[in-house]
């Protein structure tokens, strides 16, 4: 099956596994962090969701989590802007464009969640100027406050000092070996995540399912 589809696929792309799945028959592909089905010749090809239709569980995106999932440790923190409520005991990664009007909600949303630590990744992908911009809030002298006063109050950062190296390059390598697509995307302790923003309900409803 692997031999049969990758070709087809476009230049580039790469099956990591194939595996029988429980259900009609169907061959689960893994590619790139995605997942789409086939058939036993692989003659078909199936893209979208797989759905019990009885209990309405989605074994598809069960399965994209999973291969999705990242070590926290393992994200390389000091690239991050870190902002402390609270205790801080609990944390979450984001990845945030300083020109997107999405990560600017969840900023708000932030207002009303307590105890917990903000790892900020300055993931510039919506613009030119997300780079400048993302350049000068790192370089400031209070980089968690500089990024709250354009996120929350429009307050442009200072022009940094030419001498001064934001980590653009290597946010961007990371975001991409982990298939970030869209901003914000949040990553919490266990390795999940949630693309987009999510209410301090919602937040605050994951973080109890933590350890």
């Amino acid at each position: 099956i692997k031999k049969a589809i990758e070709p087809r696929l476009g230049a580039g792309a790469k099956v990591e596994s194939v595996s029988k799945t429980p259900y009609a028959g169907l061959y689960e592909v893994q590619v790139d962090g995605d997942v789409i089905y086939t058939d036993a010749k692989a003659q078909y090809l199936f893209i979208g969701r797989v759905v019990d239709s009885q209990t309405y569980r989605d074994f598809t995106k069960e399965k994209i989590q999973a291969i999705n999932k990242v070590k926290f440790s393992d994200l390389p923190l000091d690239l991050a802007i870190k902002t402390v409520k609270g205790n801080g005991k609990r944390a979450i990664a984001v990845f945030e464009d300083p020109n997107c009007g999405y990560c600017k909600r969840f900023q708000k949303t932030l207002l009303d969640v307590d105890n917990v630590t903000v790892y900020t990744f300055q993931y510039n992908i919506l613009a030119q100027d997300s780079i400048e911009k993302s350049r000068n809030i790192w370089c400031s002298s209070n980089p968690g406050k500089a990024w709250s006063d354009w996120m929350l109050n429009g307050k442009e950062a200072s022009a940094a000092p030419a001498s001064c190296n934001a980590p653009h390059e290597q946010v961007l390598a990371l975001g991409q070996k982990m298939k970030i697509t869209g901003t914000p995307t949040i990553i919490f302790a266990d390795g999940s995540r949630i693309p987009g923003a999510i209410d301090a309900k919602g937040l605050e409803q994951k973080l109890a399912t933590l350890k």
